[in-house]
């Protein structure tokens, strides 16, 4: 404890007094009993005291709660620094040191200064830090490229994507102007040098390095001035999209001869209108269905339920040379298991209590010298499934209550949506039949892995129903991206009574989302589980994998983000999509 003779602060000469109400930080002196011997004009600034004087004041008065701690330090010798405060909307960094004369502590002297000002500067600079993290942010993960340069064409940035599409590093191109660069041959000619000099956006085709092609839209930034600070430059590669359109040009010139080739049949135009496709997978489909329609070999149509399996069957009939013949369409779900052996192959008179009296031809006998279509065939007992076999290996049949073979001429055309190999394992399918339809078998692509068909198909459910009607429907742009993002578990089928219902309760000429059902709208649009019954383990996994990849592209803004998602390169989900028909249009554009 300090000697209280010791405490007295004898007051300031008035050079002295004057120096220290002249510094800008503020200062308070106090003796060792808490008295105030000094407390300068910035102290009163600091502090909202204006002009008052508080010497010789205690320093409770004027600040309540601090003298404890001034007291430890008086005490201890100890100082304090670095002391941080806020005195309301005012921070204060004080350091509090004791005064020593001749050993003896006879006070304290606070030195302090406010650092509201600062504070602001730091949360500002905060701030930027973080929107200039942001940014940074923004211009890498963007899929094109970006190349800024100054207003004298000197490069200042490159992003990544400019690096992978031009295969130049950053390296090569930052601190570069411009004019050397295309001296160089680096760049054929410069979009920058176009804009400084036009001073307005320009578009234009660049050669990087001779041999990479692409597409530049330059634009300038100005000051306030009316100068240009910056050129903004965005670069798309068009190498791969030009690669692309020559492969389309290609296709769309074979789909057009085979088109031709196709009409050249009767009534093939009128299966091709209600067949509605724009997907290569079910151009692919039809290709193989008509390579194999002039044959009577049989075929075993394979999809899901809804996909189209009835409608390429008649396609199939129509086009091949029994067009002119019956084309009976028998679904073995809807027959009763009792009378299916009577319906499929007929019955002889007496055959059964309540069989007709002349006997009954069956649907199979009704189909001679054309094509018979069994829809669900898995549906067929096996105990009739011998009677089927010996139809297509030896062109007879029986009837019901007769024991005479009948010749029948008919090609068969079957179709299912479960598993007949897993079937044929269980002992549910006999083995010898299905590989008497299996000889040629065509898979149809749920409407989910083939989205370019949706909107032709609700377009021409649209067109149908005006032609009809008389009306003029039409449909909302968000709408028609509604419709592309649901999954339909019931395929076409589904998608046309979805349509059909719309359009039928709607009360105006426009179709809005109001106008959807619910599953479409509502959490029903959200990807369904797959339904893998039928499916081989890689059939399994490349719908999972399709799937997975739809529901990347739905839920972000770029092929280069949906590939970050599912971690995967761009260059192999591009590829992925091109395997499974996948549009980019799917990505949202936010």
């Amino acid at each position: 404890m300090p000697d209280k003779k010791a405490c007295t602060i004898p007051p300031l000469p008035p050079f002295w007094a004057a120096v220290l109400d002249a510094s800008y930080n503020g200062i308070i002196v106090i003796d060792c009993d808490g008295v105030i011997a000094l407390y300068n004009q910035a102290a009163r600034r600091i502090f909202g005291e204006g002009h008052t004087s508080f010497v010789g004041h205690h320093i409770s008065d004027i600040r309540p709660g601090v003298w404890p701690s001034m007291r430890r330090i008086i005490q201890s010798g100890e100082p304090q620094i670095g002391l941080k405060l806020s005195l309301g909307d005012t921070t204060i960094i004080a350091n509090r040191t004791p005064v020593v004369v001749d050993g003896q502590v006879q006070g304290l002297i606070s030195v302090f200064q406010d650092i509201s000002e600062y504070e602001t500067i730091t949360s500002e600079l905060q701030t930027f830090q973080r929107l200039n993290h942001e940014l940074e942010a923004i211009i890498e993960s963007s899929y094109d490229g970006l190349y800024v340069a100054d207003g004298n064409a000197n490069t200042i940035r490159v992003n990544h994507s400019y690096e992978r599409i031009t295969g130049l590093r950053r390296e090569q191109l930052i601190g570069r102007n411009m004019n050397d660069l295309v001296r160089e041959r680096i760049f054929d000619h410069s979009v920058t040098l176009e804009v400084l000099e036009k001073k307005e956006p320009v578009t234009l085709l660049q050669q990087i390095k001779g041999d990479k092609q692409v597409m530049v839209t330059g634009t300038p930034i100005y000051d306030d001035g009316g100068d240009i600070t910056f050129v903004v430059t965005n670069v798309r590669d068009i190498t791969e999209l030009n690669e692309l359109r020559r492969k389309l040009e290609t296709s769309e010139r074979i789909t057009s001869r085979y088109f031709q080739t196709l009409k050249e049949n009767d009534g093939v135009e009128h299966v091709l209108q209600d067949m509605v496709i724009k997907s290569q997978r079910m151009m692919q489909v039809v290709r193989q269905a008509t390579k194999v329609a002039d044959a009577d070999t049989s075929i075993l149509l394979l999809g899901e339920s809804g996909v189209g399996k009835s409608m390429l069957a008649r396609l199939i009939h129509q086009i091949g040379r029994r067009k002119d013949r019956p084309f009976v369409k028998i679904n073995c779900g809807t027959i009763p298991s009792s009378l299916m052996e009577s319906e499929l192959f007929g019955y002889e008179k007496g055959a059964f209590t309540g069989a007709v009296t002349a006997g009954k031809a069956g649907l199979i006998e009704a189909g001679h010298t054309g094509t018979v279509f069994l829809d669900e065939i898995a549906e067929i007992p096996p105990e009739l499934q011998v009677k089927l076999l010996e139809i297509i290996e030896e062109k007879t049949f029986t009837r019901v209550g007769s024991n005479q073979p009948q010749k029948v001429d008919v090609r068969i055309l079957a179709a299912t949506n479960r598993d007949l190999a897993a079937m044929m394992r269980r002992g549910e399918f006999r083995q010898d039949l299905f590989y008497r339809l299996n000889v040629i078998p065509i898979a149809i692509p749920p409407l989910r892995e083939r989205s370019e068909d949706i909107p032709a198909l609700a377009l021409n459910v649209l067109e149908t129903f005006n032609r009809e009607h008389a009306t003029r429907k039409r449909l909302e742009p968000k709408v028609m991206d509604a419709l592309n993002r649901y999954a339909y578990p019931g395929n076409v089928r589904e998608l046309i009574h979805i349509m059909e219902r719309m359009i039928l309760l709607s009360d105006g000429d426009l179709l809005t989302l109001e106008d959807l059902p619910a599953e479409i709208t509502g959490p029903a649009c959200q990807p369904q589980n797959l339904d893998t019954e039928g499916l081989t383990l890689k059939e399994s996994i490349a719908a999972l994998e399709a799937q997975m990849i739809r529901q990347a592209l739905e839920q972000t803004r770029s092929l280069a983000e949906a590939a970050d998602r599912l971690r995967v390169h761009p260059t192999t989900l591009w590829r992925k999509m091109s395997r499974y028909a996948i549009s980019s249009n799917i990505a949202k554009s936010q």
